[in-house]
């Protein structure tokens, strides 16, 4: 479980870095009204969507709640409230995750924000995260104007790494990533567009690799992630190794709104446990997977 909360708050760190490079107002956003995915709202209007993930063996759903409404500029958004947890552990919302509500929204004049995830229990924060997520990739391409016909595509340069330690059981911990997007296709019969949208290591990656041992690649690709924790016996857990997310998501040409979308998410990591801060003293690797797979759902 926590090699899977750490995964969600690298997700969550990688956007607050992405979007603090993308700051934006309403007289700096993109001209978007070509762009086949645009969303158009109506102030009222309600939506409920069925998250179902797989995390590494741990199966869950959840059910989101959402209304369009002005927030206090009076630019509409959608609020989205939390309910019907369901899990293959026994497991439940607390009276405080059912009353959060998160603020989402494809208006590319506003920009994606991390709510405050210390209001809710852990194990609503992936949900809520890659809720985000899908939302802010469908917001990111929005923002590009080569994405208009069935083919295009774009390729977003970030690399920097986004870091989520948090001096306790993570010492070091960064991942670097580049936005692949590609319209696959527009369906001006069924009135769908169809979206892919790859988080994917840049080709020379940035993350912090501190000895020689994890320059060597675990996949195919220069290793994009790391992480260094301590643990219980006092020895150092050290990982590297290349992590990626494939986004699927089917949107609705009428008005925008999300109709269905997928997540994939591989970190394929190489482990040693090392006796020294400086991670030189390390036993033999272990080679390991983190493999997430969501699918958000209107509910008609």
């Amino acid at each position: 479980m926590n090699a899977i909360l750490r995964t969600t708050q690298l997700l969550a760190a990688v956007l607050v870095f992405l979007f603090a490079g993308l700051q934006v107002s309403s007289s700096q956003a993109p001209d978007t009204s070509a762009s086949p995915l645009t969303r158009h709202y109506r102030e009222g209007e309600r939506l409920t969507y069925l998250m179902k993930g797989s995390n590494n063996g741990w199966n869950y759903e959840v059910q989101a709640n959402g209304i369009v409404k002005k927030d206090v500029v009076g630019q509409l958004t959608e609020e989205y409230g939390w309910s019907d947890f369901k899990s293959t552990a026994p497991m439940s919302l607390s009276p405080a995750s059912l009353d959060f509500r998160q603020t989402l929204s494809l208006n590319p004049a506003i920009q994606p924000s991390i709510p405050n995830l210390s209001l809710v229990q852990p194990i609503l924060i992936g949900p809520i995260t890659d809720m985000l997520t899908f939302y802010s990739d469908l917001w990111l391409a929005i923002r590009q104007n080569d994405l208009k016909r069935p083919g295009d595509h774009a390729y977003v340069k970030v690399g920097t790494p986004a870091s989520w330690a948090d001096g306790s059981y993570v010492i070091l911990g960064e991942s670097s990533i580049d936005f692949d997007l590609t319209l696959k296709e527009v369906d001006s019969r069924n009135q769908i567009a169809a979206l892919l949208v790859k988080h994917v290591p840049p080709a020379q990656p940035k993350a912090k690799l501190l000895v020689p041992w994890m320059l060597t690649p675990v996949a195919d690709t220069p290793n994009n992630w790391v992480q260094v924790g301590k643990n219980q016996s006092g020895k150092y857990d050290a990982m590297v190794g290349k992590e990626t997310f494939d986004f699927e998501l089917k949107i609705s040409l009428k008005d925008g709104k999300i109709l269905s979308a997928t997540m994939d998410n591989l970190v394929q990591t190489r482990q040693r446990e090392c006796t020294d801060a400086a991670l030189l003293d390390c036993g033999q690797p272990a080679d390991h997977q983190i493999h997430r797979q969501i699918e958000l759902q209107l509910v008609p």
